[in-house]
């Protein structure tokens, strides 16, 4: 690593500086097709974008009431908002209106043809020459035929298994998915079926017996079954895969920010005061290992503004607020690390083995402390609103990012300082005179002694 660390940091930083600055960089479309400009998304508070709004309508001689356009909602917020960084903002307002608005969003045509679309149920066979599917990986009917689709459920609801206890989502299949079903579980045990969603594969359980009656019991691999959230899901998925009613547009319209650009200059200059005054206390109170964090942290701005634009990440408010929350994590591994190195100092090791230790010292509690932050952020990413998502989403980039810069970063440039004759000082690293000795030996590192006290 003391190798290819620098390498790597030079690479990285390139890199960085490329996609912050470079004008209209082009790279391939997330969605394969084309190419897209690498550019900062800003949400509907900073920016603003469209508003469209649907109206369910009445099938089958029934109308929608609160309970289905709930699930409109919720099935049209996961269409839209994709892996949950776009932030969009879906409500319901009366007892058929659902509103959808997305941030940065000009494009009605492409918002209709995602939204619109009814969605479709399908239950897939399993070759047995294939590995079982994994949830959200998408299946090409084409060669996959469906054995039948969602319009052969009947109703689906949450179980338990009377054996061990754990939740089960169960469903009832009409006659014709019944026989379908019996036959091919009774030719196909120990294979497996998948469950999907416009091709997307919710769920991929095995057949353990032939169910010959259309009653189809789903268990989880766990010895407690499905938690009570995936179960839901999945219930929900089994129910109403499809929207449960029609909807059409009614109308379409750009929206302004509801907060404004002097609100977001406000927020900015607030988060560069802040980050100037971290710098001005590293300085001061670590000096020459505080000069070099400071760089460390603008690089890790620079690498995390670098991931927002590639991924991209929907800037909101909550968001801004996310990256400044991780600025102090990553800063605060740095005064663990500086700390640690201080004390190791005055034990009369060498600079470059203080240095050495406290980076090493300093790690697990760096890595507890980090890793209870990505777990919190996780779940909140995982069962947060799309707004919470998006919060949660730019802490995880910060923190992931925060321990490379404090650990490799810092670590590589003091490696390569402490090699010069100004920096074998006590005093550039915050270690008193009366504490401290320095004196260069062996190949000109810098020594130390611990003066007694009387």
């Amino acid at each position: 690593m003391r190798k290819t660390g620098p390498i790597l940091i030079i690479v990285i930083g390139i890199l960085a500086l490329l996609v912050d600055f470079y004008p209209r960089l082009r790279l391939p479309a997330l969605g394969g097709e084309g190419t897209r400009v690498v550019e900062t998304k800003l949400g509907l508070d900073l920016e603003g974008g469209l508003r469209v709004e649907y109206q369910a309508l009445p099938a089958g001689g029934q109308s929608p009431d609160l309970a289905a356009l709930g699930v409109i909602r919720d099935i049209v917020e996961r269409r839209v908002n994709g892996i949950g960084v776009s932030e969009p903002v879906v409500t319901t307002q009366g007892s058929d209106r659902i509103v959808v608005e997305m941030p940065g969003a000009t494009d009605r045509e492409a918002i209709e043809r995602l939204v619109g679309q009814t969605g479709r149920l399908d239950f897939v066979p399993i070759p047995p020459d294939e590995q079982p599917p994994t949830e959200g990986q998408l299946l090409d009917l084409a060669t996959h035929p469906a054995l039948f689709s969602g319009d052969q459920v009947v109703s689906a609801t949450i179980g338990t298994d009377p054996t061990t206890g754990g939740r089960t989502v169960n469903f009832i299949l009409k006659p014709e998915g019944t026989d379908r079903f019996a036959r091919h579980t009774a030719e196909n045990v120990g294979e497996y079926f998948a469950i999907t969603l416009d091709g997307r594969v919710i769920s991929a359980p095995s057949i353990r017996s032939a169910i010959p009656n259309g009653q189809v019991v789903i268990e989880a691999g766990g010895a407690g079954g499905f938690s009570l959230r995936e179960a839901t899901d999945l219930t929900t998925v089994l129910k109403f895969g499809s929207l449960p009613f029609p909807i059409t547009q009614v109308s379409a319209e750009q929206i302004s920010a509801t907060l404004g650009s002097e609100f977001l200059d406000r927020s900015f200059l607030a988060g560069a005061i802040g980050i100037l005054l971290v710098l001005i206390f590293m300085v001061v109170h670590y000096r020459l290992p505080g000069v070099i964090a400071g760089f460390a942290l603008i690089y890790y701005t620079l690498v995390v503004l670098a991931i927002f634009r590639l991924i991209p990440v929907t800037l909101t408010l909550a968001g801004i607020a996310g990256f400044v929350l991780s600025v102090g994590m990553a800063v605060d591994a740095n005064i663990l690390i500086f700390e640690r190195t201080k004390e190791e100092l005055r034990l009369g090791k060498s600079l470059p083995a203080a240095i050495e230790a406290g980076f090493s010292r300093a790690w697990n509690s760096i890595l507890d402390s980090n890793v209870s932050s990505l777990i919190t952020a996780t779940i909140l990413f995982l069962f947060g609103s799309s707004v919470i998502k998006g919060f949660a989403l730019v802490l995880i980039i910060g923190v992931l990012v925060s321990m490379f810069s404090a650990i490799t970063v810092t670590r590589t440039i003091l490696r390569a300082v402490v090699q010069r004759d100004w920096a074998r000082k006590a005093a550039l690293y915050g270690v008193e005179e009366s504490e401290f000795v320095a004196r260069p030996t062996g190949r000109g590192a810098l020594r130390g002694e611990a003066r007694g006290r009387v």
